[in-house]
């Protein structure tokens, strides 16, 4: 019976496979008609519809402001050379302008973007003191706030590291100011005066203060001058923002004046997130080294104590920063009746639709 079976099977059919299709086991698989240089052409187009003035994620949710943040304070971004900076200026530009690379993809233009906005001012464009970018907050905060935290002791290392982290909060915030009027040499010079002095003076405030308390307690004196500080720096080198207003304008971006009190609203918004970017920073490392200093180990090894408290407190930065920066949005709001009179009476008359204003809070 196995043998009349054998006998009497059909042969397999002679065919020609279709151009372009594969057989594998039997099976034949047409491949897509679309020709790869086609399809690459294809996928290549982008729409022009893109809305890149604005961040990629619903900065409406505490998470899609998180997405941002950590894209724009990403430290990798310092490393970036001027030639690629200029690359992503180019693009974004063009972009805008309504002319899109050729080949250039979507993920490719939002990576632009956040090169560009990681290292340009966004409200007058121009390119940000590498030191002052948002993007270079964990690295240098990681290395002032590790010395703070180590070399806490003694007065002169308190006014040191205490002239050096407010020297440095000075071109931050100056770097990262809203509105794009600028300001003086002599402005300048006495603004950065005045918040390194009044920083310093409350850091040894603080620190005489807490002579007579345990020694954890002493460790978190450079968390309060810090707190402190912020409080004081801020708004001096901003004043120019509190005396003359900053850019308000409507949810389409046209500008309708200037504000003082849409700029208080800003840097209070700042000197809250700033406060919460060291809390875990300048708060958890000193808990952790309380306790590792009794060890053996660290008692051998005190040299180090300087690098294990960088390394603590540059872990938290990493997250405290983009975290700490999406508590608000970056284009804030405010109601037209909480601006000043004269500029609500002029929106009323101009555009008597508008009820909310919109600005740019800095960082």
């Amino acid at each position: 019976m196995y043998e009349n079976k054998c006998q009497t099977r059909v042969p397999r059919r002679q065919h020609n496979p279709p151009s372009g299709a594969v057989i594998l086991r039997g099976h034949t698989f047409t491949k897509n008609k679309q020709s790869k240089p086609e399809k690459a052409r294809m996928s290549g187009e982008l729409s022009l519809n893109i809305n890149i003035k604005e961040p990629r994620w619903d900065q409406g949710t505490f998470m899609g402001r998180a997405k941002h943040f950590f894209m724009v304070t990403d430290p990798r971004n310092v490393l970036l050379s001027s030639e690629t900076l200029e690359e992503a200026r180019v693009i974004v530009e063009d972009y805008r302008a309504g002319t899109a690379k050729p080949g250039l993809t979507e993920d490719e233009l939002w990576r632009a973007k956040y090169v560009y906005d990681s290292a340009f001012h966004p409200d007058t464009g121009e390119k940000m003191f590498v030191i002052g970018r948002m993007s270079a907050q964990v690295p240098m905060n990681m290395s002032i706030t590790g010395c703070m935290l180590t070399f806490y002791r003694t007065t002169p290392a308190v006014v040191f590291w205490q002239w050096v982290n407010q020297s440095f909060n000075a071109v931050v915030n100056y770097t990262n100011r809203s509105g794009d009027a600028p300001m003086t040499v002599n402005q300048l010079g006495a603004a950065y005066v005045s918040a390194t002095t009044g920083a310093v003076v409350t850091a040894l405030g603080l620190k005489s203060l807490a002579t007579r308390l345990p020694p954890i307690v002493s460790r978190f004196v450079p968390f309060a001058a810090v707190a402190a500080a912020n409080c004081i720096n801020i708004p001096f080198m901003r004043q120019r923002e509190l005396k003359y207003g900053i850019p308000v304008t409507d949810e389409n971006g046209n500008r309708l004046g200037e504000s003082p009190n849409a700029a208080k609203q800003a840097i209070m918004q700042v000197v809250v997130s700033r406060i919460g970017m060291a809390v875990p920073a300048m708060a958890i490392p000193p808990v952790i080294m309380n306790a590792l200093e009794k060890r053996a180990f660290m008692k051998r090894f005190p040299i180090l104590n300087a690098p294990v408290q960088v390394g603590l407190v540059g872990l938290c930065l990493v997250f405290a920063t983009p975290l700490c920066c999406a508590l608000f949005p970056q284009k804030s709001s405010m109601s037209v009746s909480g601006l000043e009179a004269d500029l609500q009476e002029r929106i009323r008359q101009a555009s008597p639709n508008i009820t909310t204003v919109y600005f740019n809070k800095g960082l």
